[in-house]
């Protein structure tokens, strides 16, 4: 198959090797896609100040709530992908695309409409300080706008990753991500569009990014040239792809709900604190993208290995990713305590020395348990790649309750260093479901599947 030099199978060879070779360039990959925020961040902290800086922030987990939906099942859509092209089962490969652009498409209508027309209520329901109100709406509606550019990327994206193509998302996200820049300045600085001209700039240059990987798709992977028949909507493929995306959209928002609680907590203490949760948020997102990575990186794996029936190479690469991650969980631990604040600077002005230290006091609780997060995304993304998405749904219950237990019961008491909080009981709750579960869902598959030897081949 000639389209497959353009991709990477990781159903033979050293797992560690894969794994390696496809998370790096995802690491890169999300770093730029944490561009898109971090650059409007920096912008509008420095330049229209702490009032639009918290703007921007308190929409955080609405946007997380909204748009991980969105992404959770992009993603999830490309788990049946993984696995056919692991099986070497091209016609189903090709049909499982094409309906997942059709699921595409109508959750980009419905989504957008109704989350456009309800922008301004769900600011007021979850008590945006009035004087950030505005500024939060005029960012907020924007990006809900956007919705369709970030199902296009993330979809087209999810979908060449599941052929084991982790290089061309990044390679265009570079170029999208330089364009973010400008147009950033350009809006703000020369158009004087405010908070708005910063939403505007991201889903801009996120739709290029989409194109771009759309346009690489049709000329250079001759597997995803499909025929009439199957481009037709399939009702036995739309309901395998609804199985395993939406549970996994769905997980993101249930996980989002509890953000939201949390950040309406903090928003009853005030501008000040929202803008130290901004700002310390956004640090913890860059060192956050390589987990991120592995997660993506775990599924595509675990849903290759699973298609071609190679049942130990699961654990073995499970193994080698959790290895990978805690070694970094350390390392971060380190840079954050010692420059953390440093890395802040980058939002906010340093006269703004109350902001920079609770900003402080979240990075190192928040670093400091993060090895916590390292078998949350492993576990979770192995369990879903292995096509069990729904168990995966019952992690982010575990996660909403924590952060809203911390809500109502720590951050009334303790204030900001009680929301700092909200993450490590978020994951630690996550852990206690998630591992018994991997090992329960293991004993599922190889109740039914019968295993492949793993012939060791080079690489």
């Amino acid at each position: 198959m000639a389209s497959r030099n353009l991709t990477r199978d990781m159903s033979y060879g050293r797992p560690i090797g894969h794994i390696l070779a496809f998370s790096l360039p995802l690491i890169f990959g999300n770093l730029f896609q944490q561009m898109y925020s971090m650059v409007d961040t920096i912008i509008v902290g420095q330049y229209l100040g702490v009032d639009a800086l918290a703007a921007v922030g308190s929409v955080g987990s609405l946007q997380f709530l909204i748009i991980g939906f969105c992404t959770g099942s992009c993603a999830g859509l490309s788990i049946p992908v993984a696995q056919r092209f692991g099986a070497q089962d091209e016609d189903n490969l090709r049909r499982y695309v094409a309906n997942s652009a059709w699921i595409a498409l109508a959750m980009s209508v419905v989504i957008t409409i109704v989350t456009v027309l309800l922008a301004r209520n769900i600011l007021v329901w979850m008590q945006t300080p009035e004087n950030i109100l505005e500024d939060a709406y005029a960012y907020f509606v924007v990006i809900l706008a956007g919705i369709p550019t970030t199902i296009l990327y993330n979809l087209a994206s999810s979908i060449m990753r599941a052929l084991g193509d982790s290089r061309r998302p990044l390679y265009f996200l570079i170029l999208s991500s330089a364009l973010n820049v400008v147009l950033d300045l350009v809006f703000i600085l020369n158009f004087h569009m405010g908070c708005a001209g910063a939403a505007w700039a991201t889903i801009l240059s996120q739709l290029v990014s989409g194109v771009l990987c759309v346009v690489y798709m049709a000329k250079k992977l001759p597997i995803l040239r499909m025929d009439r028949e199957q481009w037709r909507p399939s009702a036995p493929h739309i309901k395998t792809l609804c199985g395993m995306g939406f549970p996994m959209g769905l997980q993101n928002s249930i996980t989002a709900i509890g953000s939201v609680i949390l950040s309406s907590s903090v928003n009853t203490l005030g501008s000040t604190a929202v803008a130290s949760m901004t700002a310390a948020s956004k640090v913890q997102m860059i060192f956050n993208c390589a987990y991120d990575a592995m997660g993506t990186t775990m599924a595509t794996y675990c849903g290759q290995n699973l298609g071609a029936r190679k049942l130990s190479r699961i654990g073995k690469g499970l193994r080698c990713a959790m290895g990978i991650m805690i070694g970094y969980s350390v390392v971060s631990l380190i840079v954050l305590y010692f420059l953390g604040t440093t890395i802040a600077l980058l939002f906010v002005s340093p006269e703004e020395t109350e902001i920079l230290s609770n900003a402080h006091i979240f990075l190192v609780i928040n670093s400091a348990t993060s090895f916590l997060l390292a078998f949350v995304i492993n576990f979770r993304y192995v369990i879903q790649g292995l096509g069990f998405s729904n168990y995966a749904l019952f992690a982010g219950l575990f996660e909403m309750v924590a952060r809203t237990l911390v809500a109502f019961l720590l951050v009334p008491h303790l204030g900001f260093p009680g929301a700092c909080l909200a993450n490590p009981a978020a994951w630690l709750a996550a852990d206690c479901f998630l591992i018994p579960c991997y090992f329960a869902v293991m004993r599922k598959i190889r109740s039914r599947v019968q295993e492949v030897p793993d012939i060791p081949l080079p690489i």
